[in-house]
């Protein structure tokens, strides 16, 4: 038997090796993608429009039109306001949604077990409290992006501010 373990060591070890050498082709061969610009695509897109009410909750309009239309504007200032930020940081974003829309992620990280469209507002939000002060500072990071993109965006629209009293800035004195 001892013979066998030595076998099945040399064959681990020229697979290993085989691989390495592989990766290290590939990599010479194909050139590095470059960065794009952002863009949500299917279940990306129906993350951003499960996570804007969670976030956004009672500022939403009640009457159904008025909210699928407040939901379209809120999702394109988002997509707008990640297009203005470095390439390095949209691959992130991207990247952060991408992972959300995968099932085993989306049931793993986010206890959502089915579709994004199918999510209950109160477990999208069970699940961005969670991230908030989750012990993990990577979750906690991707919170913030989350919260800071959707709440910054949705603000950043001067048809917001009346319903927090804000009356725009200052004019300035003629």
């Amino acid at each position: 038997m001892p013979s066998s373990r030595r076998s099945f060591l040399k064959i681990g070890v020229i697979g290993a090796c085989t691989l390495a050498a592989g990766g290290a082709v590939y990599r010479l061969v194909t050139p590095p993608a470059s960065p794009q610009r952002f863009a949500l695509e299917g279940g990306a897109q129906a993350v951003l429009t499960a996570v804007i009410p969670a976030l956004l909750g009672p500022v939403l309009p009640d009457e159904a039109g008025a909210r699928a239309a407040a939901l379209a504007a809120a999702s394109q200032r988002v997509t707008a306001a990640v297009r203005g930020l470095p390439l390095a940081t949209q691959k992130e974003v991207q990247d952060l949604f991408g992972l959300l829309a995968l099932g085993p992620a989306r049931r793993l990280l986010a206890g959502v077990a089915g579709g994004w469209e199918q999510a209950d507002p109160n477990q999208v939000a069970a699940f961005l409290g969670n991230w908030r002060l989750h012990r993990l500072q990577t979750l906690q990071i991707a919170y913030q992006a989350l919260h800071d993109l959707v709440i910054g965006a949705w603000y950043a629209d001067p048809s917001t501010w009346a319903a927090i009293g804000y009356p725009g800035p200052l004019k300035e004195l003629a």
